[in-house]
C-alpha cells in the first residue's frame, strides 16, 4: 500500500500532528459521496465524518472476543454499558457481525440462536435483546450491522458512480464505511440525545477472516480519535480441564496476543471461566497482556447474568473505564445512587430464598438449543423474580409430542408456553399441547405460532372443522382458518414479506388481556405472515373464543383468550391467552412482561390453590 512521507514517520503521534484534521473533515464530512468521488483525495487518512460530529465529545468502548465464540461478549458489554448509563451518561450499543447476510432474519436458530426483532422491524442478533433488557431502552437498525450491509452499501455507491476515478478497496472504503456508521450512531445516540459512550461489540473472535476489516476499522478509529477516546476490552477464556484440576491461562494469553498483533492494546481483560479465576491466573494474564491487575475481571458462571453489573461495580471496573476514556467529569452521582438502588431491589429479590416453585413447559421444535428461546427464558426469570417463586423452564421437543403421549410429556408442568416458529415440523405436537391445556385447565400462553395453533385446535375440536389448518402448512387446505390473505397484504403494504416490528394492539375492556396490560392500547412486536381468516372470526367467537386484542383499524386478530366463566365444557378456562405478537421481546427485568406475569401467577395458583397473588399484580384471580 502506498504511504506518504508523513506516514513513514516512526512516530505515529507525529503523523497525527501532521494532518490538518479540519481540512480532512471539511473534505469528507459535508458530502461523503462527493469526497469519495474526488480522485485527488489521496491521503490514506481519509475517513468520513458526519456533519456536526466533534472529536472528543463521543467516547467508545470496544469489546472483542478471543479463544472461542459464545463467551458472552454481549452480556459483558451490556453490563458495562448499564453501569455507565446508571451514572447519567447517554450510552448506545453497536453489534458488528461478520456474516454476509443482510440481517439475521433467515438464520437458523440451531446455528445462531433466536432472531431478535427491534421495534423498527430490524431482525438482528440475540445480543441486541441482551442490550435492550440491560439498558431498558429500545434500539434501532443503527445499532446493528453485518458485513453484508457494509459491502452492499459500498457496491451500490460504486454502481452509482460515487467513487469515480478510484479503485474501491478494503482500505479506505470498507473501513471508512464502518467508521462512518460508528460516528453516525454516536451522533444519533439513544434517539433523543447524542451518545456519551458507544459500546461496540464485534461478533466472533479476533483472528476470524470475516471480521478482520472491523478490527482494522476500530484500530483506525482509535488512531484518528486520539488518546482517551477508545477503551478496548478483550474477553478471553480460562480453561479448566477436569483431568488437571486447575485453571490454565495459556490459551487466554495467546488469544489476547492475537488482539495485540492486530495493532490493538487492550485496556481491560474479561476472563470468562466456570469457576472464579484464581489470583495466580489473573496475575499471569495481567503480566502477559500489559494490562494492570485491577483491570482484569473474573467473569465466572453466576446464577443469573443480572448479578454481573454489581460484581463489576464492586471490582471498580466502571471507574477504570471512565479513567481510560477520561469521562469522570460527566458522572451524575445522584443519578447513579437512584439507578443502583432500583437495580439492587431486583437483584435482592433474585437472590432471596424462595419457598414456592413452579415448572413451566416450553414446547418448541428448537428445544434442544436454549438460545433459540433466550428472550422467553429471561421473561420467565423476570416474572418469577417479581412473584418471588422458583421457576424451572422444562424444555419439551414438540416434534416428539402426539395425542397419545402429550399427557405424559406435560404431566409435571404447572403451565405451558407454545412459542413461535416457521414451517410445519412440530406443529401437530403443538396442537396436541393446546388441546391438552384447554381440556385439562392448564394455564396456557401462546406466542405467534402458539396463537395460530390455538385457533386451529379450537376450530377442529370445538367448531367441528376437522380439516382446519393454516395455508402455511397445507396450501390447499379446504378450511384455512389461518392464511396469508391478499387483502391483508394490501393493507400492510408488505407484499409477500412479514409484518415486522412494533405495532399498536387495541385491547378490549373487561377482558383478561385488559386486566393484564392495564390499558386499551399496547405496542407489541410482530414477526409473522399469517393471520386469522376473517371468514371464521364470527364462528369462533360464537363458540366461546374471545379476540380481546385487534389491529386498531383493520380486521386483524392479535390476542385471543378463553373466558373463565363460560360453562361450556372445554371453553371456560382459568388462564388461556395467546398473542399473534412476540411479548418476550419487550420484557425487561424491572418491567416484567404482563402476559408472563399472568401465566406464572396462574401457575402458582394452580400449584398452590390457597396462596395470594401479590396485590400489585394485575393478574386475574384464578382460584
Amino acid at each position: 500500500m502506498h504511504r506518504s512521507s508523513d506516514q513513514r514517520s516512526s512516530d505515529p503521534t507525529e503523523f497525527r500532528k501532521g494532518i490538518d484534521w479540519n481540512e480532512v473533515e471539511k473534505a469528507t464530512g459535508s458530502d461523503l459521496l462527493a469526497a469519495q468521488a474526488n480522485s485527488s483525495l489521496s491521503t490514506e487518512a481519509f475517513s468520513s465524518v458526519p456533519d456536526g460530529y466533534r472529536r472528543g465529545r463521543h467516547k467508545y468502548v470496544v469489546v472483542l472476543g478471543t479463544v472461542m465464540s459464545g463467551l458472552g461478549k454481549g452480556i459483558f458489554a451490556s453490563s458495562l454499558a448499564k453501569l455507565l448509563k446508571d451514572k447519567g451518561l447517554v450510552v448506545t450499543p453497536l453489534k458488528l457481525e461478520g456474516y454476509l447476510n443482510i440481517d439475521a432474519g433467515t438464520l437458523n436458530p440451531y446455528r445462531h440462536g433466536e432472531v431478535f426483532v427491534l421495534d423498527d422491524g430490524t431482525e438482528c442478533d440475540m445480543d441486541l435483546g441482551t442490550y435492550e433488557r440491560a439498558l431498558d431502552q429500545n434500539l434501532s437498525r443503527r445499532n446493528f450491522a453485518t458485513a453484508g450491509q457494509i459491502y452492499s452499501e459500498i457496491l451500490d455507491r460504486e454502481r452509482h458512480g460515487a467513487y469515480l476515478g478510484r479503485d474501491v478497496q478494503m482500505i479506505p472504503h470498507v473501513t471508512g464505511e464502518v467508521k462512518r456508521r460508528i460516528r453516525d450512531l454516536a451522533l444519533y445516540g439513544d434517539g433523543s440525545k447524542p451518545a456519551d459512550v458507544v459500546f461496540i461489540e464485534v461478533g466472533g473472535t479476533v483472528g476470524d477472516y470475516e471480521n478482520s476489516f472491523y478490527i482494522e476499522a476500530l484500530r483506525e478509529l482509535a488512531f484518528e480519535e486520539g488518546p482517551e477516546a477508545v477503551c478496548f476490552v478483550a474477553l478471553t477464556y480460562i480453561v479448566e480441564p477436569p483431568a488437571l484440576g486447575e485453571q490454565k491461562s495459556k490459551a487466554a494469553q495467546l488469544g489476547v496476543k492475537r488482539v495485540m498483533e492486530a495493532g490493538i492494546q487492550p485496556h481491560i481483560i474479561g476472563c470468562r471461566s466456570t469457576n472464579p479465576c484464581s489470583p495466580s491466573v489473573l496475575e499471569k494474564i495481567a503480566m502477559f497482556t500489559n494490562v494492570p491487575l485491577k483491570r482484569c475481571f473474573s467473569m465466572h458462571d453466576r446464577k443469573s447474568v443480572y448479578f454481573i453489573p454489581e460484581a463489576m461495580r464492586e471490582s471498580g471496573l466502571d471507574r477504570e473505564i471512565l479513567s481510560v476514556i477520561n469521562l469522570h467529569d460527566r458522572v451524575d452521582l445522584a443519578h447513579e445512587d437512584r439507578s443502583r438502588e432500583r437495580w439492587m431491589s431486583y437483584v435482592r429479590k433474585l437472590e432471596a430464598p424462595r419457598s414456592r416453585g413452579i415448572r413451566i413447559g416450553l414446547t418448541g421444535k428448537y428445544a434442544s438449543v436454549r438460545d433459540a428461546y433466550a428472550s422467553i427464558d429471561k421473561c420467565v426469570e423476570h416474572a418469577g423474580t417479581h412473584l418471588e417463586c422458583e421457576t424451572e423452564l422444562v424444555w419439551i421437543e414438540s416434534t416428539e409430542i402426539t395425542d397419545d403421549n402429550v399427557a405424559g410429556k406435560l404431566k409435571d408442568c404447572d403451565a405451558i408456553i407454545v412459542p413461535g416458529g416457521f414451517g410445519g415440523r412440530g406443529v401437530e405436537g403443538k396442537i396436541a399441547c393446546v388441546k391438552h391445556c384447554r381440556i385439562n385447565q392448564v394455564p396456557y400462553l401462546g406466542i405467534c405460532l402458539g396463537f395460530q395453533v390455538a385457533v386451529i385446535e379450537f376450530a377442529r375440536n370445538v367448531l367441528g372443522l376437522k380439516d382446519a389448518n393454516s395455508t402455511e402448512f397445507d396450501p390447499d387446505c379446504p378450511q384455512a382458518v389461518i392464511s396469508e390473505l391478499p387483502e391483508q397484504k394490501k393493507i400492510e403494504k408488505l407484499g409477500g414479506t412479514m409484518r415486522l416490528g412494533g405495532q399498536q394492539v387495541l385491547i378490549q375492556p373487561e377482558t383478561l388481556a385488559h386486566q393484564l396490560f392495564g390499558k386499551t392500547l399496547a405496542r407489541q412486536r410482530f414477526r409473522h405472515r399469517y393471520e386469522v381468516d376473517p371468514l371464521y372470526i364470527e364462528r369462533l367467537e360464537a363458540c366461546g373464543m374471545i379476540f380481546s386484542g385487534r389491529h386498531p383499524e383493520h380486521p386483524i386478530m392479535q390476542i385471543l383468550e378463553l373466558p373463565p366463566s363460560d360453562p361450556r365444557p372445554g371453553v371456560g378456562h382459568p388462564f388461556f391467552i395467546a398473542g399473534q405478537f412476540h411479548p418476550e421481546l419487550t420484557g425487561r427485568p424491572l418491567r416484567p412482561q404482563p402476559l408472563f406475569m399472568g401465566l406464572l401467577a396462574a401457575a402458582l395458583q394452580r400449584r398452590y390453590p390457597k396462596i395470594e397473588v401479590p396485590k400489585w399484580s394485575r393478574t386475574l384471580s384464578v382460584s
